[in-house]
């Protein structure tokens, strides 16, 4: 990884946990991470345990818009039809004001590289009606979609690091804090913790669906004094709060889309792969590579009407696309980087 990261992970180590039944007191979880910050903890990537893993027939390349600076969440805008994409543009959770967030078409055409400002390490996007939400370190921004000046800022007193956000049909926002295994909620203008519990892994990406929130965890990444644990995939129901794994630890996962009813597809940021994950009631039945990628695939989307699956390569300053069931362009090729 670059010298420009402080953490060679995507958004925590997960060296510290704390939930309410666990708790750890907050000045010695920041004095932890502060050391792997400056630092610069080196960590090792994960493999796929525990689930059935096959190898899929792989989406081909698209598209690549490149020149971007550590993106690390796409999001698609069905308004305007353009793609928002954040870029955290320096060491992860450095309060720095250097963050932006990028507007792309759906093309890979870069319309404003910088469109949105004012950030310090933006992650994760979700949005209702044209109010666009981004997760910023310890606090949630409310950007106008239209314009993208920021209308308010909600801090997430006691939070580490707020990584992936996701919207209900009636505005509830939903974030994840990765190492405090806890879930933030905004509703009616209230930002607080909804759920806190190690059960989830270190949860990252978010997905609401069917009354249901639908977590990929990122687990714990090797490092000095630390075994690797990889995580998979978790469901909350927004009613009542009861957790359930849906099966077998697949990675050390990050982003995650919707692919078709019982089907999602994640990344694995460490070990750069993008897996198809089918679920039936409460467990996975398979697992599918999609793509083997470099090191930091991060937040994704998948465009269904236009069968693209859109990646933040956050460590190659790049968006790529994927298309899937089309022949490969020649412009497809590319050498991957070693991890």
């Amino acid at each position: 990884m670059p010298s420009s990261y402080a953490l060679s992970v995507p958004m925590t180590s997960l060296s510290f946990r704390s939930s309410s039944r666990h708790a750890v007191p907050l000045r010695a979880v920041v004095g932890l991470l502060t050391w792997a910050i400056v630092s610069g903890m080196s960590l090792v990537s994960g493999t796929v345990v525990g689930a059935s893993l096959a190898l899929a027939q792989e989406p081909v390349l698209a598209w690549e818009a490149k020149g971007l600076a550590q993106p690390e969440s796409v999001l698609h805008d069905p308004v305007t039809d353009v793609l928002f994409v954040s870029n955290i543009n320096g060491a992860v959770m450095q309060k720095d004001g250097d963050g932006f967030i990028s507007r792309i078409k759906p093309d890979g055409t870069i319309l404003e590289r910088n469109w949105a400002k004012g950030f310090n390490s933006p992650t994760g996007m979700g949005l209702h009606g044209r109010t666009l939400y981004v997760a910023d370190v310890d606090t949630l921004m409310e950007v106008s979609a239209a314009s993208g000046s920021i209308e308010k800022k909600y801090k997430a007193d006691g939070a580490i690091f707020l990584n992936d956000v996701a919207v209900a049909e009636d505005g509830t926002v939903y974030v994840s804090d990765t190492p405090m295994n806890t879930i933030w909620r905004l509703n009616d203008g209230v930002f607080e913790p909804w759920l806190a519990d190690d059960e989830l892994n270190g949860p990252n990406g978010l997905v609401v669906q069917d009354g249901k929130l639908v977590v990929s965890s990122l687990g714990r990444l090797k490092s000095v004094g630390q075994e690797l644990e990889t995580a998979g995939l978790y469901k909350i129901d927004i009613e009542d709060k009861t957790i359930t794994s849906l099966g077998k630890p697949i990675g050390n996962l990050d982003g995650l889309a919707v692919l078709k009813p019982g089907s999602y597809l994640v990344t694995d940021w460490p070990d750069g792969a993008l897996y198809k994950v089918d679920v039936k009631g409460k467990r996975t039945i398979k697992v599918d590579q999609l793509l083997d990628l470099n090191q930091g695939s991060a937040d994704l989307i998948y465009l269904a009407d236009k069968q693209l699956i859109v990646v933040p390569m956050m460590l190659d300053n790049t968006l790529a696309a994927y298309s899937l069931g089309s022949a490969k362009p020649e412009s497809a090729s590319k050498t991957r980087k070693k991890k």
